[in-house]
């Protein structure tokens, strides 16, 4: 906090805030004195609930069955682990995609094991000169009859894009390929079915839509069931179960739950489910409107250049920016003096801001917005940035 200026999050959407009800779901499973999983006492009994809890909200935010949630660490070891496995169904001569739009954790773990296989690896460029959209002249050129596997982002965390995932999915499917879709980034601002969007495995991380460090992945029942899962002998056998290696967080689960359902408390319907697709029409409408005003207001700041699609629609309300010749840290730290929290890198996007030209440069600056952000506060950071500009 600067002043009496409350702080101002805006870092798309990396420092989110959480909501009370995620931090006392957390501590009240603490306090209780939670277990492991499978003793015959009430506190056992609890931790399982706690995980079946967990389950069910996420196939409620995802569109898809309990049994087809698996919970991890992270999103990057969740995609790590599932890479080693999907892997062993790999031939010398076969080919994975991915886009140079992506995380990094959603490029690394399929190069490496494509590597480990002896796979080539195909890519996916995008388009800096228009509104790095994705190029789908590059998808085509890049999915063949040998491709086994493609790995697309539903929405980039450096400059917001969104892809066609459907588009995509129906790409890989009609060459017997699987689609691993990055939902990391799009999830705190699209309604996600992934039923309908028919993508086969599509990761989260809970901690971007405000609740703890959680990873989690949907991956189809089937596929599930078939891959062979690196773990331990006592583990499950089936899935979800083979897929979770070790304990499981479970005080973080508790506050997974509590992030759907804070997200379903901003909507209205007879189920959960669909509270969650009405507040996420409600939250798209009101970030569209915090995206517009930023969009108008910097187009008359002749130091900023935005790297993206310059119209609230086809993109997560995420910007990347440069002002001036000034470093991004530097503008950053400035901003952050003034009580408005931005990133500044490549954060993670590694291929980004290499295919911008901007990674030995020190990257950009990133600036988002959710739900809980104002007009007020927009107007605030594009003053911020006129008098830095």
């Amino acid at each position: 906090m600067v002043g009496d200026q409350p702080a101002v999050y805006l870092d798309g959407p990396g420092g989110t805030q959480v909501p009370e009800s995620v931090i006392a779901a957390m501590t009240g499973y603490l306090a209780k004195g939670g277990s492991n999983l499978g003793g015959p006492f009430p506190s056992s009994v609890a931790s399982g609930q706690t995980v079946g809890d967990a389950r069910a909200a996420m196939a409620d935010l995802f569109g898809c069955s309990p049994g087809e949630v698996m919970f991890g660490q992270n999103m990057t070891s969740l995609t790590f682990a599932l890479s080693r496995a999907i892997a062993r169904t790999w031939e010398e001569g076969d080919n994975i995609v991915v886009t140079r739009l992506d995380h990094d954790a959603n490029i690394s773990p399929w190069v490496r094991a494509a590597s480990d296989r002896g796979v080539d690896v195909h890519w996916i460029d995008f388009d800096p000169d228009d509104g790095c959209r994705l190029d789908w002249s590059s998808a085509e050129r890049a999915i063949d009859d040998r491709t086994r596997l493609v790995a697309v982002t539903r929405a980039s965390n450096a400059v917001g894009t969104e892809v066609d995932v459907v588009r995509m999915s129906a790409a890989a499917h009609s060459v017997g390929a699987l689609v691993f879709v990055d939902g990391v980034h799009a999830t705190p601002h699209v309604s996600v079915d992934v039923a309908a969007w028919d993508v086969d495995f599509y990761a989260a991380s809970a901690y971007k839509f405000f609740g703890p460090h959680t990873g989690i992945v949907y991956g189809k029942g089937d596929l599930l069931a078939s891959l062979d899962a690196y773990k331990v002998r006592p583990a499950p056998s089936d899935p979800p179960g083979k897929w979770e290696t070790g304990t499981q967080s479970f005080e973080s689960l508790a506050g997974v739950t509590a992030a759907v359902d804070h997200i379903a408390g901003l909507g209205e319907g007879a189920t959960r489910r669909a509270r969650l697709v009405d507040a996420m029409s409600r939250v798209h409408t009101h970030e569209a409107a915090l995206s517009q005003r930023f969009l108008d207001g910097i187009a008359s700041l002749e130091k900023v250049a935005l790297y993206g699609v310059d119209a609230a629609e086809g993109r997560a309300p995420t910007f990347a920016l440069s002002v001036g010749a000034a470093p991004a840290r530097m503008i950053a730290e400035d901003l952050g003096k003034e009580g408005i929290f931005v990133w500044a890198g490549h954060y993670y996007a590694v291929e980004v801001m290499s295919r911008l030209g901007w990674l030995d440069k020190g990257g950009l600056i990133r600036i988002g917005f959710c739900h809980y952000n104002t007009i007020d506060e927009v107007d605030r950071l594009l003053n911020a940035l006129n008098r830095l500009g």
